[in-house]
């Protein structure tokens, strides 16, 4: 066989030639690395609370605020946490949790609307709150829907040619929910944004999209929310008697909001029950209780 013979070398060559280009272009990107300081893209963690199965969900910050916005729209509405859990998985299947401009035939956003069976014009559907309080509105009607599987309930409202994909989300949508709905407290973290951050926050901004997820009874009547100093944005936590820890619960719920939208609105730290935020440190214990009454928010200067 020395045809066989003779290739050999030659095969043993070009794999050793192509392998080394491998390294060199690896060894680059590590350099590279390092000399930049540059850790990756940014990225959100949740994870199972209380160490729990050591279970976690990758997702980028435009994902996390995107959950955040559809869990708010529900809570605001009063749906429980099963329904939040149904909605997070159906728009992980439908669009990864990204508000995308296009699909199959006219499908839109989150939840992969059609304008033309009367669930929107295409601006309405491309607007997460809107696109999650109709996703919502029509879950209530489906009767027993918090009982049903996940894929039951999900496809009652969605009518997917493919009603069995949902499963696969839900072990994701209900880590996702729980943190977002707040019974998981300090589970939900956010890394650094780029050094290309996009300026300083604007508190109105802040103050107006908390409203537009959670209704105008999110913030005091007065409007003097946000004042409590310079580039600071607090938000009381209502006393309430709902068992379990209800004035807790919601408060790690805002806390959690600000962290997924931290980089869309330039959120810097935030603080909750006696716990502070940073995209450098991720949650960790303050040495003072800050109290579970007033969730702030630090924006970036």
């Amino acid at each position: 066989m020395p045809r066989t013979a003779s290739s050999t070398p030659r095969g043993r060559a070009v794999r050793a030639a192509a392998a080394f280009a491998v390294l060199v272009a690896l060894a680059g990107y590590v350099a590279a690395q390092y000399v930049t300081g540059h850790q990756g893209s940014p990225r959100c963690t949740v994870r199972a609370s209380g160490g729990g199965d050591g279970r976690t969900y990758e997702m980028s910050p435009e994902q996390a605020a995107n959950a955040a916005t559809i869990s708010a729209v529900g809570t605001t509405r009063g749906m429980p946490e099963r329904a939040v859990t149904i909605a997070l998985a159906t728009a992980l299947q439908e669009s990864a949790l990204r508000n995308i401009e296009h699909g199959d035939r006219d499908s839109l956003g989150l939840f992969q609307q059609r304008p033309s069976q009367g669930w929107g014009t295409p601006a309405e559907i491309l607007d997460p709150v809107h696109a999650s309080g109709e996703f919502y509105r029509h879950l209530a009607e489906v009767p027993g829907y918090s009982r049903l599987p996940l894929t039951v309930a999900a496809q009652r409202v969605q009518k997917s040619g493919f009603p069995q994909a949902y499963a696969k989300h839900e072990p994701d949508a209900t880590l996702l929910s729980a943190a977002l709905t707040g019974r998981a407290p300090a589970t939900l973290t956010c890394s650094p944004p780029t050094a290309t951050a996009a300026g300083p926050g604007d508190a109105a901004e802040v103050r107006a999209d908390l409203v537009r997820a959670f209704g105008r009874g999110v913030l005091p009547a007065t409007g003097t929310a946000g004042a409590a100093s310079a580039g600071t944005v607090s938000v009381p936590v209502p006393a309430t008697t709902e068992a379990g820890g209800g004035a807790s619960r919601r408060g790690w719920e805002l806390a959690h909001w600000a962290v997924a939208r931290a980089s869309t609105l330039r959120i810097d730290r935030v603080s909750y029950a006696g716990r502070v935020w940073t995209p450098d440190t991720g949650w960790r214990t303050e040495r003072k209780d800050s109290g579970t009454t007033t969730v702030r928010m630090r924006l970036a200067q």
